[in-house]
């Protein structure tokens, strides 16, 4: 496990005891984890594995059976989400990477639900708006570029099924959204983002303090 929290929020001390009191990662998840630090900061990406815990709990919990995943890195957010989907589940993942997603794809295999992803490589947005209209989504989660996460939403949130769920992650981004001083196009993207779901009268929406933030959205 990393000594550094994936939360700003919580010193390491914390975190580490939040992970020891929560369902742990298995085997095959630990070596994704740890092959995903050794690529160096950039592993940051990775989400936490209490986060992973949380998201396989929610597939679950909504009986999903079918999913959208926009940003996959090396795998870990999307190996969590497809165990939480039945044996018959889909998993759509969208990412701009070989490379990243290279990783992805062999852990897939060794846990077993490499059967339940279909990757696509390529602009999300391009992916999404070539979906057929008849498509529709139980569970979807954002995790990709600040200034595509209105769009991605918008695109899912037409696809989603009532009551299905859309998460979206780093809602936070290591406090700089109420840094006033912190006028970035990453911060500012996140910032229009949240105040664009806050007010969507199509959602119920909840904004948790996990990891770098984590907003969780159900349609009405």
């Amino acid at each position: 496990m990393s000594d550094t929290p994936k939360s700003f929020q919580l010193s390491p001390e914390i975190h580490a005891y939040l992970v020891e009191h929560g369902t742990r990662p298995d085997a095959v998840q630990q070596e994704l984890i740890e092959e995903t630090q050794r690529l160096g900061g950039i592993s940051l990406m990775q989400i936490a594995p209490e986060q992973g815990t949380f998201m396989t709990m929610l597939a679950r919990a909504i009986g999903a059976k079918r999913a959208v995943e926009v940003g996959t890195f090396t795998g870990y957010s999307s190996l969590c989400i497809a165990r939480g989907l039945p044996d018959d589940g889909k998993l759509l993942c969208c990412d701009i990477s070989e490379e990243w997603t290279q990783i992805g794809r062999r852990f897939w295999e060794k846990a077993g639900v490499a059967h339940k992803i279909e990757l696509k490589i390529g602009p999300a947005l391009e992916t999404l708006r070539a979906l057929p209209e008849q498509e529709v989504f139980d569970f979807a989660f954002i995790d990709a570029d600040k200034p595509g996460y209105a769009s991605y939403y918008e695109e899912i949130l037409a696809r989603l099924r009532p009551n299905g769920l859309i998460l979206v992650d780093n809602v936070l981004w290591m406090g700089n959204v109420v840094k006033a001083d912190q006028q970035d196009p990453h911060t500012l993207a996140i910032r229009a983002f949240n105040d664009i779901v806050a007010a969507d009268v199509r959602v119920d929406c909840v904004m948790l303090a996990v990891s770098d933030g984590l907003t969780i959205l159900r349609k009405r």
